[in-house]
């Protein structure tokens, strides 16, 4: 009888002997789904500087034709989709184009046959469009300008271009300040592997829509009150203290995954990126979107700014750059 209760002591005793004897082991915990998809992208040579040119050297934005006798071999090279509204489409479009929806731009890539241009109004939601498209394995490239550059029919450009940092407190000329290292985006994805969190992350950029900051009641937000943000200025380093930039804006460029430049982003604010055009900012905030930040492109960059500033050289509305008088199609 005794040793009955002796053995029988012995094994109640043991789980708890097992259990308190492991309580300091350590925990092995699942890899974070920024991380999986930080090195999917990697691998899959899909870091930033990729996507804003791909592998076959092809920018993110291609020029209009020059003239009108170019027009039809030009656009016979692509699956051309606008995504303006339907009533802009038939005031004029692209011999050849397909109005869809933004919200469409993945079924109907899987449809095309040539490499997809996309195109919009002023070349800034096709950039976004562009980017999502680059990142989802499909050959694409925007129309730069829009169709505000390609007749002056459709110019949406020449009315929002602005200067609204000229003499303003919060425009700097001063040095970017010094680019700190911030922690990694948070993702929740119910995909445990890169391809599959990338496809929800894009599917979910997609249905946000492009995100973006531009004029509101007379203002650009970021340049009013740059402290609510996590202001980027994607210049080069001359044109950073040479145009001047939003005060406090810093110059992180390049963003890479690769070399952990993109820690230099803030995730715990809304990141605004800038460029001269807002075409460049909208690629690199759908890839930051996609990444699991909270990311928005400042509208019509520089041109929107400050767009009389006396140091451009090119890519200026108005100056360099202008509608051209190219045909189109109209229902």
């Amino acid at each position: 009888m005794m040793k009955t209760l002796k053995y029988l002591f012995i094994a109640l005793l043991f789980p708890a002997f097992v259990l308190t004897g492991c309580k300091d082991d350590p925990v092995e915990t699942a890899k974070p789904a920024f991380e999986i998809l930080k090195d999917y992208l990697i691998s899959q040579d899909m870091d930033i500087n990729h996507i804003l040119k791909d592998a076959d050297g092809k920018k993110f934005v291609v020029a209009a034709p020059a003239t009108d006798a170019e027009v039809a071999e030009w656009a016979g090279k692509y699956d051309i989709f606008d995504i303006r509204s339907a009533e802009s489409f038939a005031d004029g479009h692209i011999v050849g184009a397909k109005n869809i929806a933004f919200a469409d731009i993945l079924t109907e890539a899987k449809k095309a046959t040539k490499p997809i241009l996309m195109v919009c109004y002023t070349g800034q939601t096709a950039c976004y469009a562009t980017a999502l498209l680059r990142l989802s394995g499909y050959k694409a490239q925007a129309l730069k300008w829009g169709m505000s550059g390609w007749n002056p029919k459709f110019d949406k450009w020449t009315p929002n271009v602005g200067n609204y940092a000229e003499g303003h407190q919060n425009w700097s000329v001063s040095a970017a300040p010094t680019n700190k290292i911030f922690s990694n985006p948070t993702i929740s994805s119910t995909a445990t592997d890169g391809k599959g969190i990338l496809s929800q992350q894009i599917a979910k950029a997609i249905s946000d829509g492009f995100k973006k900051k531009g004029v509101e009641d007379g203002k650009y937000d970021p340049l009013e009150n740059p402290a609510n943000y996590f202001i980027n200025n994607y210049f080069s380093e001359t044109d950073y203290t040479g145009f001047g930039h939003i005060d406090g804006a810093y110059r992180i460029n390049p963003l890479l995954l690769s070399d952990n430049s993109y820690l230099g982003i803030d995730p715990s604010k809304k990141v605004v990126t800038y460029c001269y055009t807002g075409q460049t900012s909208a690629v690199i905030t759908a890839y930051l979107n996609v990444l699991g930040y909270d990311a928005y492109s400042l509208l019509f960059g520089m041109n929107g700014l400050y767009n009389s500033n006396p140091k451009w050289t090119k890519n200026q509305w108005g100056g360099d750059s202008k509608p051209k008088e190219l045909s189109y199609v109209s229902n």
